[in-house]
């Protein structure tokens, strides 16, 4: 069945209602989301019993880098700036070491075995070289994985923040396999310029969105989340047509604002929420579409040879190399190798070889889905079983919950307490937030000449007027009064 105009919304749908139902019971049966919705997509091309026949890398493509850009961002916003503070280091050294060194040996192990050429088999290591950020997201926080150490934000620091680097890898060495007569060393300069343009917009960009999140007064709440969009897309592109990394920048950006008072911050988070399941589902949906299985039936051999590769040597020797400076217990190291999942990202990567007409393109996408399919099949299937086997995980009933998760799913606080506005308070006339409001504390209610007031992060404070706080401790009601009685508390003071 060809798409058309006529049809495409209700495929569309039936897809998504499939995908969405069949998710809610998958893992029960152990198997993660993402890969049903692969599997649906399959079975609706055209070797499937669907017979959609959709065979354009371009428009997949356009869907990967779309949906990549809100599962990044969504990523980013969740990310908790005190959770990644203290591994930080760890976080930069896998997503930038731990990929180079896992692209060039998979790339070795590749041109040891195959006849590729050497720029070729480079390619293929640097198209799977990071982990998927939709499949370690999706699977950990379904699964609700407890784990010791500041394991879990460092999975997803990495898993966040290595995506750009392997995207500059796989443009790097693709210019080369069509450019033969280019030098290596041409690239050098182009992948510096790269990243470093990329991190110093997303900074950049991530304050000037803070700035016009705060200050443009939109009449309507719904808006705020779409002024975001807007945000997020203008960081990708402007990055990228300065010759920086998107990627990255969006990412970035997404993290500052994400540890930011911002307005209507709550209705933000959630709709991200929403929007970022919503990208993965379309995401491995059009790539299930894209693949022809019959066509991978022939490289399962070599496609297999490689993935146990990356598996067993690959991965784990370039996360130990990556930490070798960094005070490391050997079974968190391994866990962290273990949860080296493969997902959309590297089959995205792989369309830019058969956009740009390269001789394997055929044969690298094929063995790059293959190798994505049994990561996730195989590393995100036992998560749990070797979490518990080296001993990394905690209780259930001892897992934390983040600033975010308490922000999002409005927990109740155990005190209340007033606190009358005199004139000469710092929080007089000015918005809430503008004062850096303790995290854990919020406005639930203000009493201003005889009536109440339901506060929202434009409303701006007055003199005489009586907030009420909600808070966990006394210790968060000191934070709350200097906030409201002097200037802005710095970070460490918080």
């Amino acid at each position: 069945m060809n798409i058309t105009i006529e049809n495409i919304l209700l495929i569309g749908s039936i897809l998504l209602l499939i995908s969405v139902v069949a998710g809610k019971t998958s893992y029960k049966f152990g198997v993660p989301t993402l890969l049903l919705f692969l599997a649906i997509g399959m079975l609706a091309g055209t070797d499937g019993i669907g017979g959609i026949n959709f065979n354009n890398p371009k428009i997949a493509q356009l869907i990967g880098v779309i949906s990549l850009n809100f599962i990044l961002f969504s990523g980013g916003l969740d990310t908790n700036w005190k959770s990644i503070k203290p591994i930080l280091g760890e976080g930069i050294a896998l997503s930038t070491l731990g990929v180079l060194l896992t692209a060039l040996s998979i790339g070795g192990f590749v041109y040891y075995i195959t006849d590729f050429t050497f720029y070729e088999s480079m390619l293929l290591g640097s198209i799977v070289s990071s982990t998927d950020a939709a499949a370690v997201f999706s699977i950990l926080r379904s699964k609700g994985l407890a784990l010791r150490e500041n394991l879990r934000p460092t999975l997803e620091l990495e898993s966040g923040s290595n995506d750009p680097m392997a995207y500059v890898l796989t443009l790097s060495f693709l210019t080369l396999v069509v450019n033969q007569d280019q030098s290596i060393l041409s690239i050098i300069p182009a992948f510096f310029q790269q990243m470093i343009v990329g991190a110093i917009a997303g900074f950049a960009f991530g304050i000037a969105s803070k700035f016009i999140i705060n200050n443009i007064k939109l009449d309507f709440e719904g808006l705020y989340p779409v002024l975001v969009i807007a945000l997020m897309f203008i960081t990708f592109s402007a990055t990228d047509f300065i010759g920086g990394n998107g990627f990255l920048a969006i990412y970035i950006c997404a993290v500052y604002l994400g540890n930011q008072v911002l307005m209507h911050k709550k209705a933000i988070l959630k709709m991200y929420d929403g929007l970022a399941w919503l990208m993965e589902i379309v995401l491995f949906l059009t790539l299930g579409l894209l693949v022809f299985p019959s066509q991978i039936i022939p490289f399962m051999g070599i496609g297999l040879l490689i993935s146990v590769f990356l598996i067993v040597v690959a991965r784990p020797v370039s996360v130990m190399i990556s930490l070798m400076f960094f005070k490391m217990k050997f079974r968190r190291g391994l866990y962290i190798s273990w949860v080296g999942l493969r997902g959309a990202v590297p089959i995205v990567f792989a369309t830019y070889p058969l956009l740009a007409g390269v001789d394997k393109a055929n044969i690298i996408f094929n063995i790059v889905f293959f190798i994505s399919v049994t990561s996730i099949l195989i590393q995100g299937t036992t998560l749990s079983v070797v979490a518990k086997w080296l001993n990394v995980a905690l209780p259930q009933k001892s897992k934390k919950i983040t600033p975010t998760d308490q922000f999002m799913l409005e927990l109740p606080k155990s005190l209340l307490q007033e606190f009358n506005v005199s004139s000469d308070f710092y929080c007089a006339n000015k918005r809430i937030v503008d004062l850096d409001f303790p995290e854990n504390a919020f406005i639930v209610m203000i009493k201003r000449d005889k009536e109440y007031i339901r506060p929202v992060g434009s409303t701006e404070i007055k003199p005489d007027d009586i907030l009420m706080v909600l808070a966990d401790t006394e210790n968060d009601y000191k934070k709350v009064y200097q906030c409201l009685k002097y200037r802005k508390q710095t970070a460490e003071s918080q």
